[in-house]
């Protein structure tokens, strides 16, 4: 972050101003690609165990319906994903003018398939789809994405018996991989989606955190981030948080991805108050992929009766 003498902006002044660059402490970063690759190799071996014991390879369901370019690059990264596991990837490719009802038939016919321990419907679909009625009808042991009712639920009580919503569960991982002592926090995560920020929260008080849930209606919005030992930023909007709104000290979890690589915090702002940041890329994003592959290993094994 640029800082110039006089309290100058970067922007203003002359040439002769005196300004220097203050340097980021590299501690300060969370390296979820290393994390991740941890839980990718855990996940491998349980495929391993599963498939000497069994003779079955385990298989993810990938259903994507329409032709979004950025769904379909997603989707590419989980089935090389299953892959570099020594899990099969299947690839349901459905039309752009699919109907809930046709959805709900193919995904009805997955939650029957016995070779098919995981099924994730991409997100988002086609504006005629149902998605909530299409995730609903996901088996939910088979619910390996975590975006069921019964998945949200048992997330909301804290049983331990379903599945997390994948981006929640790889963010509580980083924060119990750096030591974060959630307990007693203050959290803020800002964003009420009901695939990230709402589970999210859910965790977070099941983690013993204070928890507001921010979004376009909260009043503002600033002062309440201020607050915060653990801001969560998913908003979906490019440099949202700004260095200012961060507390000394506070562990800043970036799960927002837009164009250019640019997450939902102004990076070096916030990175100079946090004690804890996540990068983007390099961040939140990878945990999703490894917490999806490694869900679908544990899916295998409770429906192969192999205990890992």
């Amino acid at each position: 972050m640029a800082r110039c003498a006089g309290n100058l902006s970067p922007f203003q002044g002359r040439v002769s101003d005196i300004c220097y660059i203050a340097p980021m402490d590299s501690n300060k970063l969370i390296d979820g690609k290393a994390v991740a690759q941890r839980l990718l190799d855990g996940a491998a071996a349980k495929v391993q165990k599963i498939t000497q014991q069994t003779g079955i390879t385990p298989a993810l369901a990938t259903v994507l319906v329409g032709d979004d370019p950025a769904s379909a690059t997603y989707v590419k990264m989980k089935g090389k994903r299953c892959e570099a596991a020594g899990m099969k990837s299947l690839r349901i490719e459905m039309p752009a003018d699919t109907t809930t009802e046709q959805l709900l038939a193919k995904i009805t016919e997955l939650s029957e398939d016995e070779t098919v321990p995981g099924t994730l419907l991409q997100h988002p679909v086609p504006s005629q789809v149902d998605e909530r009625e299409a995730f609903d009808a996901i088996a939910p042991g088979k619910d390996v994405d975590g975006v069921g009712a019964t998945s949200m639920g048992n997330m909301a009580l804290g049983i331990p018996s379903g599945f997390l919503s994948c981006t929640p569960g790889g963010i509580m991982t980083l924060l119990r991989e750096y030591n974060v002592e959630l307990s007693g926090m203050e959290a803020v995560v800002i964003g009420r989606s009901p695939i990230l920020g709402k589970p999210m929260g859910a965790l977070l008080v099941n983690a013993h955190c204070t928890v507001t849930i921010c979004h376009s209606r909260t009043r503002d919005l600033p002062s309440v981030v201020k607050r915060a030992d653990l801001i969560v930023a998913a908003v979906g909007k490019p440099n949202f948080v700004q260095g200012d709104w961060v507390k000394e000290g506070a562990v800043v979890i970036d799960a927002g991805y837009n164009p250019g690589n640019i997450g939902d915090c102004d990076f070096d702002a916030c990175a100079q108050k946090a004690s804890l940041i996540t990068p983007v890329p390099g961040g939140v994003g990878p945990m999703t992929i490894a917490t999806l592959i490694d869900q679908t290993a544990d899916a295998a094994a409770q429906q192969l009766g192999v205990a890992l």
